[in-house]
């Protein structure tokens, strides 16, 4: 039987080229979504099934869960890459700052939910260098005692969350590991000043391809043995990368306020 990996943010970029490349290594890819046509073409390519939630509303996060349990009893590896940057401070119909629900309430949801079907098995998450310009407070998700600042640090705060995550998930016994992917030439952030003055900046001296970009997530999921302890956050595909100092020691009181949010106990 084919080891199977759900991708979230799988109809475009580095979550798209992840499931071309586990599915040329043999894998059964389930290809999640938002956007109908390219999602489905992505599935179609790979050989895979295609999966539509849009997560900014939790009830399309729940019967995701539901769909993917019903069609996987086991997954072997769930990658939670969806997710992206607000350059507008709004709200979901959950009444959430779309920033964190977008990049941390959503994935939290969605592996809550499958962790029947994760035993024994990895779970990712794609997290950023942006985590350094981040601030995690426990006490502020929703980002409502802060000034904007264009989204940018609003998004830094989610991603050390994904990071903070899959400390959780280690601690209580699952494989996990986070991972920043490089700055990978995509349409991230197309609507947002801040990146695309960014992007004129550095112009393509730092930017990677989206196939390199796809490289830590492939890796991670693929290989055998990552030869570190899980929870780890690799800088591509180096462990150990820079986190900021407001994740340390925030893995309960994160795990207990995101269940919160979302409504489980």
């Amino acid at each position: 039987m084919n080891r199977v990996a759900v991708i979230t943010g799988a109809s475009s970029g580095i979550g798209a080229e992840a499931a071309r490349r586990l599915s040329d290594l043999g894998w059964e890819v389930a290809v999640v979504g938002r956007n109908p046509e390219r999602t489905r073409a992505v599935a179609d390519e790979v050989g895979g099934r295609a999966f539509l939630a849009d997560y900014d509303r939790l009830d399309d996060v729940r019967a995701l869960a539901d769909a993917l349990g019903t069609a996987y009893p086991h997954i072997d590896v769930l990658a939670n890459n969806a997710g992206g940057l607000v350059p507008e401070r709004a709200l979901t119909e959950d009444g959430f700052e779309r920033t964190i629900q977008h990049n941390h309430l959503a994935p939290f949801l969605l592996t809550q939910l499958l962790l029947p079907a994760l035993q024994g098995s990895r779970i990712l998450g794609t997290a950023s260098i942006a985590n350094l310009s981040g601030r995690l407070r426990v006490d502020d998700l929703n980002w409502e005692h802060r000034r904007w600042l264009g989204g940018w640090r609003a998004y830094g705060t989610s991603k050390i969350a994904t990071i903070v995550f899959a400390r959780a998930l280690a601690a209580a016994g699952y494989e996990a590991y986070s991972f920043h992917p490089g700055y990978v030439t995509t349409s991230f952030g197309a609507d947002s000043g801040m990146v695309k003055a960014l992007n004129r900046m550095v112009g393509s001296r730092l930017q990677i391809s989206v196939a390199e970009g796809a490289a830590p997530l492939v890796h991670l999921a693929s290989v055998p043995d990552t030869g570190v302890r899980s929870g780890t956050y690799f800088d591509r595909l180096r462990p150990g990368g820079r986190v900021q100092r407001s994740a340390d020691g925030t893995e309960e009181a994160l795990w207990e306020a995101s269940a919160r949010m979302v409504g489980l106990r």
